[in-house]
């Protein structure tokens, strides 16, 4: 019985050397493999077909082309989301990429919880730069409470701009 756990030990051990490439059979005299740095593989992904953008310091002086844009998103948009969406506890924002993701609430008012995620995804006073996805306990939302939603933010985004465009 001991020799049968020897055997079987041992190849074991065998089998693992030889899979593991540690060197044992000859397979140490590779030679390491050079790669590019991260943050070149990064831009790459980044910029795929586009060209990397060139700045210097006299971008520093030069005027923006949008006082409301944060990142790439709508500030206007993105305030409002967070005004109209009040009642309902913040998760996580991220206003480079435009999310807001937040908790179960319940409305003044109102007796259904829900949670609600948010993409403001481009630069433009638009209702195509807003998707709001909402959630109730029990599955999506109706269609037409995220659209109330949806209107609901756009109508305070433009009251912003205009309260904004006064000053």
């Amino acid at each position: 019985m001991d020799l049968t756990r020897f055997r079987t030990g041992f190849g074991v051990a065998l089998i693992g050397a030889f899979v593991s490439g540690c060197g044992f059979f000859g397979g140490g005299d590779r030679e390491p493999v050079e790669t590019r740095p991260a943050s070149e593989i990064a831009d790459d992904i980044i910029y795929q077909d586009r060209q990397r953008p060139q700045s210097t310091l006299f971008d520093f002086f030069r005027n923006r082309n949008d006082a409301g844009q944060v990142g790439a998103v709508n500030k206007y948009i993105w305030n409002a989301a967070l005004e109209t969406l009040d009642f309902l506890p913040v998760q996580s924002v991220d206003p480079f990429t435009g999310v807001i993701t937040t908790g179960f609430g319940t409305p003044p008012g109102g007796g259904q919880a829900y949670r609600a995620t948010i993409l403001v995804n481009d630069p433009a006073l638009d209702a195509r730069s807003l998707n709001v996805a909402l959630m109730t306990r029990s599955g999506p939302a109706n269609g037409a409470t995220v659209r109330a939603v949806e209107d609901a933010i756009l109508t305070r985004a433009r009251q912003l701009r205009q309260q904004d465009s006064r000053f």
